[in-house]
């Protein structure tokens, strides 16, 4: 179960209920254009716990990606969302795209910790609150590697 800050960092704003289009669209995604990881307890048949979620999607201009990831609390700092964004990182490179990138709420300081950690850079925003953050996939300034690192 998300916490309503959890959900309110993933989406940006709160969010009370999912509609029937968001829900149809986070459950399946473009495979053309998207890329998403679930990480989930399996419970009896039709049923999960699901604990974290990365996605992925290509913008309009197909050279760059904006993803968004959310980890629960509930099993937070175990590394989990590290993992999630080098995969993220390794579809986007797969995909020869030239940037990824993501909005992330200022006092997000995990997600922004991590972001740092892994190369991205920051840009400025028009939205108060919210920070730019982006990773340079052509080689210039990208320091990823693909080994695995703490957490």
């Amino acid at each position: 179960m998300l916490e309503p800050d959890e959900i309110r960092q993933r989406f940006l704003a709160a969010v009370n209920e999912l509609t029937p289009e968001m829900a149809e669209k986070l459950a399946r995604p473009d495979a053309k254009r998207e890329f998403a990881l679930v990480a989930a307890e399996p419970l009896p048949p039709g049923e999960a716990l699901v604990g974290a979620v990365a996605r992925a999607a290509i913008s309009e201009n197909g050279r760059e990606a904006e993803f968004a990831i959310l980890v629960s609390h509930y099993i937070a700092g175990m590394g989990l969302g590290r993992h999630l964004m080098r995969r993220l990182v390794r579809w986007a490179k797969g995909r020869k795209l030239e940037r990824l990138c993501g909005d992330v709420l200022e006092h997000n300081l995990p997600m922004l910790a991590l972001a740092q950690s892994l190369g991205f850079h920051r840009e400025p925003t028009d939205q108060p609150g919210l920070v730019r953050v982006v990773l340079d996939l052509t080689g210039r300034d990208s320091h990823l590697h693909d080994q695995p690192q703490a957490a």
